[in-house]
């Protein structure tokens, strides 16, 4: 369980001045949900995730996994990233056994799980080759595997399809519920997308506009599994009704932060 009370984040802007990113943030994550999480551009999702990620620290609260505090990096999570951030001079193998190979696992050990991720994120034969002879979808099938290979208690993913074409977008949406329903890992899944963070989550976190706070937790109460018929779900109703009351609360922010035109 993921537990994140009263965090804020305050950083330098451009101009020098400070910005206020996250303002009082509450938020429980439940053991092995799936958990995506929607707001308007610049609303500190990325900030929330890499701070729960202890990549960057914040000014005040406190964030706790299984009762114990955040205080950087640590094995029980991983994180995959909208531009990949993968070795350019590894080969598929070396990228996806990388984690293990820094946590100090045998060559054999860490090849094997690797392979047998690769195949399961469907880049068997692909083993040799490098990220600059993969498409982008490729690349992200990649970091995907690469995170799963440390066996996380905690899978944080930002917007990590945000780079690929909408088709191949679908392809890797499928693949992740696959990959979710089989494991069961708790995901923090950071997105743009009303229809991803319908179609994926078991609730939908939606975040205020700058500085970043709950605004709201919307439940998405469709039927799992879901990647074995994705169409048929997006059809129904549900879906329908909630892809479309996010959009109108998304809508109603940029509507109260949009400048007010000049009389006359």
């Amino acid at each position: 369980m993921i537990e994140i009370r009263e965090l804020r984040k305050t950083y330098v802007g451009q101009d020098g001045g400070l910005v206020e990113a996250l303002h009082d943030v509450d938020l429980d994550v439940r053991p092995n949900e799936f958990l995506t999480v929607l707001g308007p551009s610049g609303c500190g999702k990325t900030t929330l995730l890499k701070c729960v990620a202890g990549l960057i620290p914040w000014d005040d609260g406190d964030i706790l996994i299984d009762g114990t505090p955040v205080r950087g990096p640590g094995p029980d999570r991983s994180m995959v990233f909208q531009n990949f951030a993968l070795l350019p001079w590894a080969t598929v193998l070396d990228n996806v056994a990388f984690g293990l190979r820094m946590r100090g696992v045998g060559r054999a050990e860490r090849e094997e799980r690797a392979r047998v991720l690769i195949k399961k994120v469907g880049l068997a034969g692909f083993e040799t080759k490098r990220p600059g002879e993969l498409s982008g979808g490729m690349q992200q099938r990649v970091g995907l595997a690469r995170a799963l290979a440390v066996q996380p208690q905690v899978l944080l993913m930002d917007e990590p399809f945000g780079a690929v074409d909408e088709q191949t977008r679908r392809l890797l949406q499928e693949e992740l519920l696959s990959i979710w329903e089989e494991h069961r890992l708790t995901v923090v899944f950071i997105t743009h997308s009303m229809e991803e963070a319908v179609l994926l989550g078991d609730r939908v976190v939606l975040m205020s506009a700058r500085p970043g706070q709950i605004a709201e937790i919307v439940p998405v109460p469709l039927e799992r599994p879901r990647s074995s018929d994705v169409g048929a779900l997006e059809r129904s109703g549900q879906y329908v009704e909630i892809t479309a009351y996010l959009w109108d609360r998304l809508r109603d922010m940029h509507e109260e932060h949009r400048p007010a035109k000049a009389a006359g």
